[in-house]
């Protein structure tokens, strides 16, 4: 059963655990298991996705529930009209916060089966982040006698594919747990010595006005499993807005 964080005649969300896709991807032919046929089996109904959530990354999720609502809330987010918010670690010490405003090219879709969707001209982007907190640990996992890291609040401004992990890699500081754009070395020593193999990015909050009845919406979903565990081993969590300190009741 995928968890819920609101329902009403017109939307749904979800809390997506990490590894779980949103739809049918030409990337993972073989799988199984889908946010979309999931929620549709859980509720009786069908669903439609209003935005999208990378494989690896973790938290809200919202869906339509008719095609009208689809449509209106979509455009909400092809509008940039929805206040996103992600909770991030990084290797490094970035700025205490900081603005990267880096246009980027588009990626292939991997919802899209036939014909290339990539192209080469960049679209502009940008993502806010401001620095939670930091901490160096005593192990040479690079080239240096500890490593640092960080826990991000991260904002992306614009809606681009992979945005997020994309930044960050600009600016030389790169998601934990991303085998794409970060460092190999570093997922490895998350992995085996946290015991977390998971891409540290969570979406943690979505902020948008109703699509049908225009009331505000404010859906939170604090970092659970083993996100919070690993924030635990850092004693990271106090650094969390209090709205994310405490995950939900099972």
């Amino acid at each position: 059963m995928l968890p819920l964080l609101y329902r009403d005649d017109h939307l749904v969300a979800i809390h997506k655990p990490a590894g779980l896709l949103v739809h049918r991807s030409e990337l993972d032919r073989h799988e199984t298991r889908f946010a979309v046929q999931m929620l549709r089996d859980q509720l009786g109904c069908h669903v439609h996705p209003l935005h999208r959530l990378d494989r690896g990354t973790s938290g809200v999720l919202l869906f339509a529930l008719d095609r009208d609502t689809a449509r209106l809330g979509s455009a909400l987010f092809e509008h940039q009209a929805v206040d996103k918010t992600y909770l991030a670690v990084v290797r490094g010490h970035p700025p205490q916060s900081g603005r990267i405003d880096h246009p980027l090219s588009r990626r292939r879709d991997e919802a899209e089966w036939r014909g290339d969707a990539s192209s080469d001209t960049a679209q502009p982007a940008v993502t806010d982040f401001v620095r939670l907190a930091t901490c160096e640990l005593p192990f040479a996992v690079d080239r240096y006698p500890s490593s640092r890291y960080a826990l991000l609040e991260v904002r992306p401004l614009t809606g681009r594919r992979h945005q997020i992990r994309r930044h960050l890699k600009h600016i030389a500081h790169p998601l934990i747990g991303d085998a794409t754009f970060g460092k190999g070395r570093h997922n490895r020593f998350f992995a085996d010595h946290f015991g977390c193999a998971r891409m540290l990015l969570a979406c943690t909050r979505l902020r948008l006005i109703h699509p049908r009845s225009g009331a505000p919406l404010d859906l939170v979903a604090p970092p659970e499993g083993d996100f919070l565990r690993l924030l635990d081993s850092l004693g990271w969590r106090p650094a969390l807005p209090a709205i994310l300190r405490t995950p939900p009741a099972a």
